[in-house]
């Protein structure tokens, strides 16, 4: 029996975590996050991290890991993602590997493309024109630049924005002309499964997952992070709504109903990205994680 790496997907607060650690459970195996939000050990309440006692629960890889102080992107997650599955494989069947960042899901299930070298004056160009110009000169930018990956890359994270304007610049071609060119064969087998829940359920939960945030202490959290609030671990929902908060900008009302309703934009995004993909078993959320043991695994 070739060992198997099973993956988990959906859109935030669906309920991948419950399911991943009862899935974990009953075949035996480690979780390896690939949440790029839950990387940071200072960024906790904003990221839904799991609990202690759900990490107690079963062992979890690539969760809090990193600092927002440290320079970790997709090609170094890839990288130390297939080492601990690697690893584990040699002594267990299965892995379960969990999140909601779909790029960072692909990097290990597909693979990175090859990007060219990027000229680090056009990276610094873009950021002086993001800072002046704000998110839709780099919207506009790309949308010019390459149209097919406008319609797919989440316009609101400046980060992804930039990120493929620097191959567009650099390479004077699209973005979207590098993905795709450079699948990865695995020595293990691969099963995906994506978690689904009535739309307007999940926007509830979504709603009520944002309300009690705000009483754990969100703001205090992000209080203690106001000096690093121009690095990119900082600039995503839940945090850059409460730095405007802290700023003057807004009051707390609007904050919580801005962190709401981008965080159900966000949800939508990921919906969006995920169904676009046919490799991908959808099950209810409420499925019992014994009736998929049965039905898709207990026969290999």
């Amino acid at each position: 029996m070739k060992k198997t790496l099973i993956t988990i997907s959906g859109p935030t607060a669906v309920g991948k975590t419950k399911f991943s650690i009862d899935l974990a459970n009953l075949l035996g195996c480690d979780i390896v996050s690939c949440d790029s939000r839950q990387f940071y050990k200072e960024m906790h309440i904003g990221t839904a991290v799991p609990s202690k006692n759900e990490l107690k629960a079963i062992k979890h890889h690539c969760i809090q890991h990193k600092s927002v102080l440290d320079n970790y992107n997709i090609k170094d997650f890839e990288k130390d993602a297939l080492k601990i599955i690697n690893n584990e494989f040699l002594t267990k069947d299965y892995v379960v590997m969990v999140g909601g960042s779909g790029m960072y899901m692909d990097a290990v299930t597909v693979g990175l493309d090859d990007f060219p070298e990027i000229n680090d004056e056009i990276r610094k160009k873009l950021n002086l024109q993001f800072n002046k110009k704000g998110i839709s000169f780099l919207q506009k930018k790309l949308k010019e630049l390459d149209p097919e990956y406008y319609k797919k890359v989440d316009i609101q994270n400046p980060r992804r924005l930039i990120r493929s304007l620097e191959v567009c610049v650099s390479s004077r071609k699209p973005y979207s002309s590098f993905i795709g060119n450079n699948k990865k064969n695995h020595s293990f087998d691969i099963l995906n499964f994506g978690l689904e829940m009535n739309r307007n359920l999940l926007y509830d939960k979504i709603n009520l997952r944002v309300d009690l945030m705000i009483k754990n202490e969100l703001i205090n959290e992000v209080k203690g992070l106001i000096n690093f609030k121009n690095l990119n671990p900082l600039n995503t929902v839940g945090y850059k709504e409460v730095f405007n908060y802290l700023d003057n900008k807004t009051s707390i009302e609007y904050c919580v109903e801005e962190i709401k309703k981008n965080t159900r934009r966000y949800a939508k995004r990921q919906i969006t990205w995920l169904k676009s993909k046919n490799n991908i078993v959808w099950i209810k959320s409420n499925e019992s994680a014994l009736k998929i043991k049965t039905n898709y695994l207990d026969f290999k």
